[in-house]
């Protein structure tokens, strides 16, 4: 059996949670004009959502890891003794981050690489690869690894507010749209990421309040069950991130701990600040 090493790309938000495992991360650019930095390595979540609140007029943008970068990655793992990779990534909807790495994956010789469109992003995706590197931990081999992956991608969940379109259309990331635009300043829509892994508009609904309402109603009543690991994922919301914890667990006293994880600002430059989803995953 080989030795199977992890990549995840940092749209996951892995480098917000605490692991044991050996994990590579790859990690997208964020652009503040001519101002280059790479993803929680030169700046991180808090800090990006600050200041973009207190200058809303900044442009921002981002680009995908370059395929030599994760080359390299690659590299570095063969020469770490690894002759299996699994490689782990945003959604092929979202972001060109899954062709470059399977474009590396062809370049590379002497070790076979397996790269998993996780039609995800933030939390499902990090949960992806850790349970990716449980299962290495307990030997199974890079089949079993894959088989669990899918089972989880095809379990899991994204329902999401967010405080403006403004960030989602602007980048490109909103597909279906076209309904809202005419209305962009009025809408506070409650957003899906669906299950081929792209973000679509579900409903129009008037005020950030009655959205969030609406996103916790939504999961109760319509994709719950008692396998569920429910989680909160945000764009520095924290009020808010509080207001739909207490909503979940009042409604769903035995749902256990409902962890959140902020966005990271690759992730947060298209969705916009203020964002808040409310996403499930998959326990067994």
């Amino acid at each position: 059996m080989g030795k199977i090493g992890l990549v995840v790309c940092g749209n996951s938000g892995i480098d917000y949670l605490k692991h044991d495992y050996d994990i590579r991360v790859i990690r997208s650019i964020l652009l503040f004009g001519s101002e280059e930095y790479t993803d929680f390595i030169d700046i991180q979540a808090e800090d990006f959502y600050k200041r973009l609140n207190a200058n809303p007029d900044l442009h921002v943008s981002t680009a995908q890891t370059a395929t030599g970068v994760i080359l390299e990655t690659y590299e570095q793992l063969k020469a770490d003794g690894y002759d299996e990779i699994i490689a782990i990534t945003i959604s092929s909807k979202l972001s060109g981050t899954f062709e470059g790495a399977k474009m590396a994956a062809n370049m590379i010789e002497g070790v076979k690489v397996t790269v998993f469109d996780s039609l995800s992003v933030s939390y499902p995706e990090a949960y992806m690869v850790l349970e990716a590197a449980r299962l290495v931990k307990e030997g199974k081999t890079t089949t079993e690894i894959v088989d669990r992956l899918i089972h989880i991608r095809e379990n899991r969940g994204v329902l999401v507010s967010v405080d403006t379109l403004k960030y989602l259309v602007r980048n490109g990331r909103l597909s279906g749209a076209q309904g809202f635009l005419g209305s962009l300043l009025k809408v506070k829509p409650m957003l899906q990421l669906n299950r081929e892994g792209a973000l679509v508009p579900l409903e129009k609904i008037r005020t950030r309040s009655k959205a969030l309402k609406r996103i916790v109603e939504a999961y109760v009543e319509e994709y719950h069950n008692d396998n569920n690991i429910v989680f909160i994922a945000h764009a520095h919301a924290l009020e808010e991130v509080e207001q739909v914890r207490q909503e979940l667990l009042e409604k769903l006293p035995n749902v256990g701990e409902i962890k959140d994880y902020p966005l990271t600002p690759v992730v947060g430059a298209h969705a916009g600040p203020g964002t808040l989803a409310i996403g499930w995953v998959p326990n067994k």
